[in-house]
């Protein structure tokens, strides 16, 4: 009797992990099915390394990726082909933060209840349309004439992500032989915009600057002298040149280091605070895809390392695609639509399986410092960078040249958004080793792009 009694509790052991187990694979068939299918090992079911039969479609309708005789075959157009490169992908699959290798379970069509194909056996794959417009894509890479770079524009009222373009790029339907090995590619796999990171020099002064807002009670009565520099703990910390006596809406739009390096002595564990709150140390996420954090790090910072974090070097990096969301925020009243990217996913029958949509994000400015920092963000153009740069579209920005070291020219950057109801446009512009100015480089491609996005908009 007791042998039977072992017999029966080890067949009730076995038969409970069985059943467990099956539960196990059920519960991830129906999670993950989709993606099993469209590993690379099946590429054969539709003759691509990357098993993505459906389309990719601009937001206008345009055709951007598809499938045909068996082969993954893209814009008819090359400078499409290669502006929309890291939005839709390459066929084998290295661009991970793109829309064929994130959304290939939805490209292909997969349903739990017949798998890859139709009842006809033939492939099945939905269609993909993106929020991004390929016409301004391709003005973006145009601008940047052959420079290193990134650019981005999205809706923030809906959340639409018009613009997303990172150069070096390459033509998927014709990879170059030599893409591995020539330096002109050094990478063209990486979507800057999402997952890189990068020195912001004086972009972070808008960090300081909110900071400054909520414990500096008398900011806007206050004065800095700048004669050029100032000593911090043994340390210069210098401007381009001798600003004189400034106010502090005069500081942040002529973005004197002496100022701002001051400020962020005088805020001290405040700024850290400030910059978490904002989003640094933390990643953000499009459609799913996750962007690189920003990261603000000064625990164990001296005065004069703190002075340069405040102003956006020391080790200061950040994320484009978090600067984007952080003028997303400053425009929005302190809080984001946040971006996205798959406007919708529809099955060949022309059913509506996915729609996209912006959703409200964490607040990341206190709602009354979003609205004085409005006003300091307009002032910059108004006073700096001039109306005409962005006619019409009563811009706010802020530029930064983020010096890199190495004997490289600095990267230059400009971000903000358009404060007219009509136009509700936030942007992100970074020309890598610019030797032109914030301004001439990132500036001029800021302007065109917001110039023809504002037709988008309206």
């Amino acid at each position: 009797m007791k042998t039977m009694g072992r017999r029966s509790l080890v067949l009730i052991l076995l038969a409970a992990g069985f059943f467990f187990g099956l539960g196990f694979f059920l519960r991830d068939l129906v999670l993950h099915g989709g993606f099993w299918a469209v590993q690379s090992f099946n590429g054969h079911l539709n003759g691509t390394g990357v098993a993505a039969s459906g389309r990719v479609l601009d937001r206008g309708g345009a055709v951007l990726a598809q499938t045909k005789d068996g082969k993954r075959v893209y814009s008819p157009d090359l400078a499409t082909r290669c502006a929309m490169l890291h939005a839709v992908g390459d066929t084998d699959g290295f661009i991970s933060t793109s829309v064929q290798y994130n959304f290939r379970s939805e490209l292909s069509g997969y349903s739990l209840v017949m798998g890859l194909a139709t009842p006809t056996g033939k492939a099945s794959g939905n269609d993909v349309t993106l929020t991004l417009d390929a016409g301004l894509c391709r003005l973006a890479r145009e601008k940047f004439a052959g420079r290193n770079g990134l650019a981005a524009v999205c809706n923030y009222r809906t959340g639409e992500l018009l613009c997303m373009v990172s150069t070096p790029d390459f033509d998927p339907q014709n990879p170059p032989k030599d893409l591995d090995t020539n330096k002109a590619y050094s990478g063209a796999y990486l979507n800057k915009v999402l997952s890189s990171t990068f020195t912001p020099g004086s972009v972070f002064k808008v960090v300081t600057a909110a900071a400054a807002i909520e414990n500096i009670t008398d900011l806007d009565s206050r004065v800095w002298n700048c004669n050029g520099s100032v000593v911090i703990n043994g340390n210069r910390i210098t401007d381009i040149g001798a600003y004189g006596t400034l106010h502090f809406k005069d500081a942040l739009a002529k973005s004197s280091n002496v100022a701002f390096g001051q400020i962020a002595v005088e805020l001290g564990s405040k700024l850290p605070a400030e910059a978490d709150r904002m989003g640094f140390n933390r990643s953000f996420s499009l459609d799913g895809i996750p962007a690189a954090e920003s990261v603000y790090d000064v625990k164990s910072a001296s005065a004069d390392q703190l002075a340069w974090s405040g102003v956006g070097q020391y080790t200061d990096m950040a994320n484009p695609f978090h600067m984007l969301v952080l003028m997303d925020a400053a425009a929005n009243g302190g809080t984001p639509v946040m971006p996205y990217l798959v406007k919708s996913v529809t099955s060949p029958a022309g059913l509506p399986l996915r729609v996209g949509a912006g959703e409200t994000g964490p607040e990341l400015i206190q709602p009354s410092t979003a609205e004085r920092l409005k006003g300091y963000l307009r002032y910059n153009v108004t006073s700096q960078y001039g109306e005409s740069l962005f006619p019409g579209l009563a811009v706010c920005a802020k530029t930064g040249t983020a010096e890199v070291g190495g004997g490289k020219a600095p990267n230059c950057w400009m971000m903000g958004f358009s404060s007219n109801e009509e136009t509700p446009l936030a942007f992100v512009v970074m020309v890598e080793n610019s030797s032109e100015g914030s301004v001439a480089s990132a500036g001029r491609i800021a302007s065109s792009l917001m110039t023809a996005a504002a037709k988008l908009a309206g």
